[in-house]
């Protein structure tokens, strides 16, 4: 059933494709992040890590135009810095800014983190916000004519983390906690839900035993895991059943 999932033709021609599945502590596979693919190419990057601008050039020759973060920890934000001077510079070239989307809550955190300097080029002159087009976003947004709904996980605080879905298509949880309420409610319509996982929970992340816990074993088949460390964890979780998502690989959605 898996394999016919990955490999069918898919009409909907929509992928998910993971630049990076690691965590803070396993870097070597990047941090965390997706980008929604439409037939136009790349439409919605998900998260921005230290070494996403620099993974997303390298797959798709330019810069992203659009992307949602889930929360402000540094391993999904700390991108933003460098992709400030690539996208204002490009901008003086005749480019676009970068569109933000932001649930409102984590605004005042992203603006405390990354924004709050007097001058983020030495020879002043611009702002932060100058180089990105800023959408704070509650419930959702419209990008390309399509709805991305927005709710919120549980990751550290109540409204500290969010994800993402696209209705009919996938449901991206972002760092979480189990979270089988939200996906009973959300990923009922053949949603593929791309779920946080390591091979044992804590405090802020799913487990494979937490999952395995709380979600039908129906639902865990349908999944991809990310955010899970390094590749032993995603070896040991593979043995155990679960699927772990791969750099590079374009998931139909």
């Amino acid at each position: 059933m898996r394999a016919l999932i990955d490999d069918m033709e898919h009409e909907s021609a929509m992928y998910l494709r993971f630049l990076g599945v690691g965590g803070s502590s396993g870097m070597e596979l990047g941090s965390a992040s997706a980008v929604v693919e439409d037939e136009s190419g790349p439409m919605l990057l998900i998260d921005c890590g230290l070494d996403m601008p620099t993974r997303y050039e390298n797959t798709y020759g330019r810069l992203p135009e659009a992307i949602f973060v889930t929360h402000t920890h540094m391993d999904h934000v700390s991108g933003l810095e460098p992709l400030f001077f690539r996208a204002w510079f490009a901008r003086q070239d005749g480019a676009g800014s970068v569109t933000l989307f932001v649930p409102g809550p984590i605004v005042p955190q992203l603006q405390q983190r990354l924004v709050n300097l007097p001058s983020p080029l030495a020879e002043g002159g611009v702002n932060f916000w100058d180089a990105f087009h800023l959408v704070p976003v509650t419930d959702g947004f419209w990008w390309r004519d399509r709805w991305f709904d927005v709710f919120a996980v549980r990751h550290h605080a109540a409204n500290f983390a969010f994800g993402l879905r696209l209705q009919g298509r996938f449901l991206y949880t972002g760092d979480t906690r189990p979270i089988p309420e939200v996906i009973e409610k959300l990923a009922d319509s053949a949603e593929r839900v791309f779920h946080d996982c390591q091979p044992t929970g804590n405090p802020s992340h799913a487990g494979w035993d937490d999952l395995r816990r709380e979600y039908p074993a129906e639902a865990l088949q349908g999944m991809v895991f990310y955010h899970y460390g390094g590749q032993e964890n995603a070896e040991k979780m593979s043995a155990d059943g679960a699927r772990t998502a791969v750099i590079g690989h374009r998931y139909p959605v």
